[in-house]
């Protein structure tokens, strides 16, 4: 459902990414795992399209990303790293403003956004401005906002930065679910206890993937936390 196939990119002479390639399956949640700067918030902006590059390719749902940016984009639901939600809306008037962008309204739009609060556990707090709302609870929002065009992928470039330990929880059992579902996950993160033994693993570090496959597999009943640090040259924060 996600191909990138030897997909690289610069700063100036910084090598960010070097030959990136992986396939990241439907109904699966994969992991891209990696020490800060290792080039994770790189690659989701080419894979959105923030960036572009000449070299490398990138399919999704069977578009060319570089070919038919429309219809690959389109397949996409996105949550990046940094909050994107207008906090003088209420969660619904978030929601219905971005299915408006998607072409949706109406009653269509209303049973989308229904669903999608349904399944965030949101849907009794959707006239609360988002303002009003802790970081958890914004979180869940913009997963369902992600989910209201009913993308074939969704993106998740770091999602529980700043949030507590039970909320990266809840958030990160919520997006398995939705792999369990059915729905082609990336899930970008530096902190080994959101990854479970059966996601499929990319272990993504200076720019390079270092590993990739089932996680219980590639760890072979290593802590997933000593077997990254082996991997890396950087600490492992404390407790993950």
């Amino acid at each position: 459902m996600l191909t990138v196939s030897d997909l690289s990119f610069s700063y100036g002479a910084k090598q960010a990414l070097d030959g990136v390639s992986f396939t990241a399956r439907p109904g699966r949640f994969t992991a891209l795992l990696g020490p800060n700067g290792a080039g994770k918030s790189t690659l989701y902006a080419l894979l959105t399209r923030l960036f572009t590059t000449p070299t490398g390719q990138i399919t999704v749902a069977g578009h060319d990303l570089a070919q038919a940016p429309r219809q690959a984009l389109a397949a996409m639901g996105v949550v990046f790293q940094q909050p994107t939600l207008d906090l003088d809306l209420t969660i619904r008037q978030n929601l219905s403003y971005f299915a408006a962008l998607h072409g949706l309204s109406g009653r269509d739009a209303a049973v989308r956004i229904d669903a999608a609060l349904d399944r965030l556990a949101i849907r009794d707090r959707a006239g609360e401005k988002a303002r009003a709302l802790n970081g958890g609870h914004r979180r869940r929002t913009e997963l369902a906002r992600a989910l209201i065009h009913r993308p074939k992928v969704l993106l998740c470039d770091e999602p529980t930065v700043g949030l507590d330990a039970q909320a990266r929880a809840a958030i990160t059992d919520h997006v398995h679910d939705l792999a369990e579902d059915g729905l082609t996950v990336l899930w970008a993160t530096h902190l080994t206890d959101e990854v479970r033994p059966g996601d499929d693993l990319l272990l993504l570090h200076h720019g390079r993937l270092r590993a990739e496959g089932r996680t219980e597999e590639l760890t072979g009943g290593q802590p997933l936390k000593d077997w990254f640090l082996s991997r890396t040259d950087v600490q492992v924060e404390a407790g993950t």
